[in-house]
């Protein structure tokens, strides 16, 4: 698919979705697809499937039509599913998709093997909402649409930080600004902006997080009491991670935390000497070389200490190499 509107001749009924807990690129390529087919395919209708998103996401223009579930079932003529690595990672509107007459997978994740009728798939792509915006005609981004781009590539990136930048991200980048977005208000709404709690949560964590592998890996772990006691959700976490990973020597973070009793949602993030899109698949997870994540039963340390083994294995590997 070279453009969108290859694919959508012909098109009375669409829907849009992401991936559960959807974060800072996810929100951003789904509102910018759905503001984009608004104000340019009136003729269309369109619906929008997301898990709620975190309240610094709620400044994008349309978030108030985004549908939490999926309960008057429809049949519809495309359904867009973005930054989805797999299909039972669409959460709510996993039934709309199954049903649609076609499919379109747009994701820029490199364990994505393609589940979609039309898969557009791209790892070298900062973002889902970078890949979105070169198969949109760019006369036709408005403001608001600039702004729900921009803001899926700065969270993706870190703010333009991480290896996964490229120059053309950066010039993609350049034109969403030339639209008159208030590109610095955007990057400090969705990306450092924090709650009192959230800065609370966050210092437990990095007060109670613990160094392995000789100082090279940093593990911070939150379970459901924690959770219960500061009054935070799954949503609240974003970010604890990546503030992890940062540590002075540490080549891979850690981060999980207690989504019922014995299981854990794991992210890990790498600083280049570990493949942690590796670690994680071996678990049924996936993601990028430097950012993955996946699901592990058992206690915190069983999890741990399973994940520890995949990435010791690459550490000791580099060292020798």
């Amino acid at each position: 698919m070279e453009k969108m509107i290859s694919e959508l001749k012909g098109i009375r009924t669409a829907a849009i979705a992401g991936h559960v807990r959807p974060d800072g690129d996810c929100v951003g390529a789904c509102m910018g697809l759905y503001l984009y087919l608004k104000e340019n395919y009136p003729e269309i209708e369109t619906d929008i499937y997301l898990e709620e998103p975190k309240e610094s996401l709620l400044f994008l223009q349309g978030t108030q039509n985004i549908q939490t579930s999926y309960t008057e079932e429809k049949s519809y003529d495309v359904f867009f599913v973005l930054d989805t690595s797999v299909k039972n990672r669409m959460g709510v509107a996993l039934k709309a998709f199954e049903s649609a007459k076609k499919t379109i997978c747009i994701d820029h994740h490199i364990s994505n093997k393609g589940f979609a009728d039309v898969n557009v798939i791209d790892p070298n792509a900062s973002s889902a909402s970078e890949l979105l915006y070169t198969l949109l005609e760019k006369e036709k981004v408005t403001k608001p649409v600039a702004e729900a781009l921009y803001t899926g590539i700065a969270n993706d990136t870190g703010v333009f930080q991480y290896s996964c930048t490229s120059p053309k991200t950066m010039r993609i980048a350049a034109e969403l600004m030339e639209t008159g977005i208030a590109f610095s208000k955007i990057v400090d709404k969705s990306f450092y902006e924090k709650t009192y709690v959230q800065n609370q949560i966050l210092g437990r964590c990095l007060m109670e997080s613990i160094m392995v592998l000789d100082g090279q890996c940093i593990i911070g772990v939150i379970r459901r009491k924690d959770m219960d006691f500061y009054h935070v959700e799954p949503k609240d976490l974003d970010g604890i991670v990546q503030q992890l990973r940062v540590t002075k020597g540490v080549e891979v973070a850690m981060f999980l935390y207690e989504q019922k009793v014995q299981e854990f949602k794991v992210s890990l993030r790498s600083n280049g000497k570990v493949d942690v899109n590796e670690v994680a698949s071996y678990f049924g997870g996936g993601g990028h070389v430097l950012a993955a994540g996946c699901t592990l039963q058992g206690s915190a340390y069983d999890v741990i200490n399973n994940l520890l083994r995949g990435i010791e294995k690459q550490l000791v590997k580099s060292e020798t190499e």
